[in-house]
């Protein structure tokens, strides 16, 4: 079970304090909220600072954070305020909110500051009861009207309302990314009221947002995998995924069972292997892994009582595009994690042919590869789809694959071409069409090392320029 923690005051930044302290000097009360109280209270540092402040008007409070900090009024409709103290912390200042639905969707509803609400009405419109607890910081206790600190201490997710819980359809994916990231269990009931949902007023940023933190700060995003298949998040929103469910495998190369079952086991060790990568390379990994196998439904057929999914990985682009469009993933840090993300599903068996084929396989095969995807990270999710397949799981091809493109430099990408356009414009040769096939004749040629230097390529080039002139 987890254990909870006690909260240190004393860790509380000073100028969060002194917010408090000139909140209290005017007559009203601020406490910390949400997810920081949480995480504080499973022993997770955290500089998130969301306070709510009860007691005063909206614009006693206003005037009091200009004084503390810069004060940035672009949520001042909803008496939301973030403010910058000193040493650059940044907090976010509410007045306790009421919300009316009036409208579908999660954008249907009108919001008003009520700084006279209770603290249980407050914390009332709140998603889970782990995130509906409030502290005190300057009295250092805990205001938990809902029983949140009993539910974090038995690992439990649980709606805080269930009449008002469906009011924003986002809940739902929230509950499968908590339960991936803390590894808790969603009660039954607030599992009932999820099935229940519509989820079609989504936009793709906010079911990508879910995704992505359960992809990649739970140490076992398989639990997030499992919570959206019992949840129906894969029914209603990623079928191609959903498909991998019942979906057969050779018991010879899978007793681990069906493809859903290997795929998380895929996916946490995916998790293992690419801590430490920058963030996009390591969701284009987690992604790719997801993927890897979407096509399996598609393809796999029985055969003389053989379970067989030929052609799955070149099949896939088609149903990877469209969870990559649902998820609406195209590039993060300037890095084309869809792209990536497209070429990785495709070629995830190459690390296992060239490996079989390695007495043949010759190093300008390496080196076109890597002209199409990044061989280091196609190693990842090689090595996490070959070690998901039961006590038997061995990595000896991934192993090999990779070292040898690291002995040839090419783990990231392909060589750079030696011979360039204006190599070929002082033999004479103008740019267009026939320029571009001497080039990529040539550079044929350095991938299977028959140029290694520019003396070489320019040779090589006068050869292919006379024969054509020649003829």
């Amino acid at each position: 079970m987890p254990r909870v923690h006690e909260i240190d005051s004393r860790c509380i930044d000073e100028p969060v304090l002194a917010v408090c302290r000139a909140v209290r000097d005017a007559g009203g009360r601020a406490l910390l909220v949400g997810g920081g109280v949480r995480d504080r209270l499973m022993g997770v540092a955290s500089k998130d600072y969301d306070l709510e402040v009860y007691g005063l008007p909206a614009e006693l409070v206003e005037a009091l954070l200009k004084r503390l900090g810069q004060l940035n009024t672009v949520g001042v409709s909803f008496t939301v305020y973030k403010v910058r103290l000193a040493s650059q912390l940044e907090v976010d200042v509410s007045l306790p909110r009421r919300e009316s639905k009036v409208a579908p969707g999660h954008r249907g509803f009108t919001v008003r500051g009520d700084p006279f609400m209770s603290f249980e009405e407050a914390a009332g419109r709140r998603d889970f009861t782990i995130n509906a607890i409030l502290y005190d910081p300057l009295e250092s206790s805990l205001i938990d009207p809902f029983g949140g600190v009993a539910d974090l201490e038995r690992g439990v997710i649980r709606a805080v309302s269930y009449e008002t819980f469906g009011e924003d359809s986002l809940r739902v994916l929230r509950a499968m990314q908590f339960a991936a990231r803390f590894e808790f269990e969603i009660e039954p009931d607030t599992q009932r009221l999820c099935r229940a949902i519509d989820l079609s007023d989504l936009a793709a940023e906010r079911i990508f947002g879910e995704f992505d933190k359960a992809l990649l700060l739970a140490r076992r995003p398989s639990l997030g995998l499992v919570a959206a298949r019992d949840l129906l998040i894969l029914d209603k929103l990623l079928p191609d995924l959903k498909a991998l469910v019942g979906c057969p495998q050779d018991r010879k190369w899978h007793p681990e069972g069906d493809v859903f079952t290997h795929t998380l086991m895929a996916l946490d060790n995916a998790a293992e292997l690419t801590r430490g990568l920058p963030r996009e390379k390591r969701l284009t990994v987690m992604l790719s892994v997801l993927l890897h196998d979407v096509a399996k439904p598609g393809t796999t057929k029985i055969e003389d009582g053989r379970v067989r999914s030929l052609g799955h990985d070149q099949a896939a682009q088609e149903p990877t595009l469209r969870v990559l469009d649902t998820l609406n993933v195209h590039t993060v840090n300037g890095y084309d994690v869809r792209a990536h993300v497209v070429a990785l599903v495709a070629h995830h068996l190459k690390p296992m042919h060239f490996y079989h084929d390695r007495r043949r396989i010759s190093d300008g095969a390496f080196r076109r590869l890597a002209r199409v995807c990044d061989l280091e990270l196609l190693y990842l999710v090689a090595k996490a789809d070959a070690l998901a397949r039961g006590p038997a799981s061995d990595a000896k091809a991934q192993e090999w694959f990779i070292e040898r493109a690291r002995r040839l430099g090419v783990e990231h990408r392909a060589p750079e071409p030696i011979l360039m356009g204006r190599h070929l414009r002082s033999l004479g040769v103008e740019p267009g069409p026939r320029m571009g096939e001497v080039l990529k004749t040539v550079y044929e040629m350095q991938l299977d090392d028959q140029v290694t230097d520019l003396d070489e390529a320019i040779q090589a080039a006068r050869r292919l320029i006379g024969s054509e002139d020649r003829s």
